[in-house]
């Protein structure tokens, strides 16, 4: 149920993964050259720099201009509230604690992205009560590339205003959304896999992509992604169609999810700016048409004062039950394969990911006892 909410404060990649990109990449190249012939001539002629993988911190002209990467990071972090609190001595949200190791879990997103994305490419969806955690971000980043909402109503209004903002910038873009709490065994190898996400848009843009994640356990605290076996692209085990969400199933459902080849849900989605918007339209016709006051006001000096009065006005709004539930047809999934990946959403998945990874913090080496129950 949406709840209304109101403020007065105004604030190197391994062979099996080549083999991976390389099975897609001949029939993703057939696509691309039908929709971005002009591309592909430029290539041919020279004038566009041949990359390959994540590994390559230059990317192609086009690449530069037209992929994005939107960080969302305006959550509240109640869940691992006690956990943040022993961390970092205050209230401050999950993804601005050194969680894992000596830097916060939002730069270690950063850091993960400007492996494939270019820096002045990324922007970061904040919310303005957290302000004294992220400021640090303005002397590293202009000021266009942080956005700042008056208040966390969920994950819709965050990511459409998202969409709006890179909209003005350039319309025909396409995007990735990461969330800012999440580990991951080896940065470069899923950032190949946002690579190949990236094309598959290039070569299907009706469609917006999930990162999957092939499951290790039975968890009831994920949601799940069940695909279809009819194959967009010739590969099985690697890119499907959606066939529907399961939001934190039982534990016997778990079971079967995972028997019968499903997939983790990562919240990590690309798709062109289009696209998304589209789906947002069809979905919450009521949140986009309120958003156009403030799409009006974008980039100008009374932008501030707009998202104001928006999100005073506005409801709540969960991106995944509300957008993503109801427009499985517009989804593809791509199975991300020999990467490790965790949820750091509850205590218990922070404690698992420190005891198999060995990675030690200051706050940990004294502190399991005191907060495994905790989880």
């Amino acid at each position: 149920m949406n709840k209304k909410k109101n403020f007065n404060h105004k604030y190197s990649t391994a062979d099996n993964q080549k083999s991976i990109i390389a099975s897609h990449y001949g029939l993703l190249l057939h696509e691309l050259l039908l929709h971005n012939q002009q591309s592909f001539d430029n290539i041919a002629t020279g004038k566009r720099e041949r990359v390959s993988g994540a590994r390559a911190h230059t990317r192609d002209s086009e690449a530069s201009t037209t992929r994005w990467g939107i960080v969302l990071a305006g959550g509240d972090g109640t869940r691992l509230r006690s956990l943040s609190k022993l961390i970092s001595g205050d209230e401050r949200p999950k993804q601005f604690c050194r969680v894992l190791g000596e830097t916060s879990l939002l730069d270690n997103t950063i850091e993960r992205i400007e492996l494939g994305i270019p820096h002045d490419n990324i922007l970061i969806s904040l919310t303005r009560p957290h302000e004294k955690f992220y400021s640090y971000l303005y002397s590293r980043f202009n000021k266009e590339q942080l956005l700042v909402q008056p208040a966390n109503l969920g994950t819709a209004p965050a990511i459409l205003y998202s969409l709006l903002k890179v909209a003005k910038k350039s319309p025909r873009a396409s995007v990735a959304f990461f969330p800012s709490d999440h580990y991951l065994s080896d940065n470069a190898k899923f950032m190949d896999q946002i690579d190949l996400a990236f094309k598959t848009v290039d070569a299907e843009p009706e469609k917006v992509v999930l990162l999957g994640i092939t499951p290790k356990h039975p968890e009831t605290a994920y949601g799940w992604i069940e695909p279809v076996y009819k194959n967009v692209i010739d590969d099985p085990e690697s890119v499907r169609q959606v066939k529907r969400f399961w939001e934190k199933p039982s534990k016997d459902m778990a079971v079967k999810l995972m028997k019968e080849d499903c997939l983790w849900n990562s919240f990590v989605m690309i798709g062109s700016v289009d696209t998304f918007i589209s789906m947002i339209r069809n979905s919450i016709p009521g949140l986009y048409h309120q958003f156009q006051s403030l799409n009006d006001k974008i980039g100008t000096t009374y932008e501030e004062d707009a998202a104001d009065a928006l999100y005073r006005n506005i409801n709540a709004a969960n991106f995944s039950q509300q957008v993503l539930e109801v427009c499985t047809g517009d989804l593809i999934v791509l199975r991300v394969e020999n990467v490790d990946w965790c949820d750091l959403g509850e205590t218990r998945r922070v404690l698992s990911t420190l005891e198999s990874t060995g990675i030690k913090s200051e706050w940990n080496i004294n502190a399991y006892n005191s907060v495994s129950k905790a989880g």
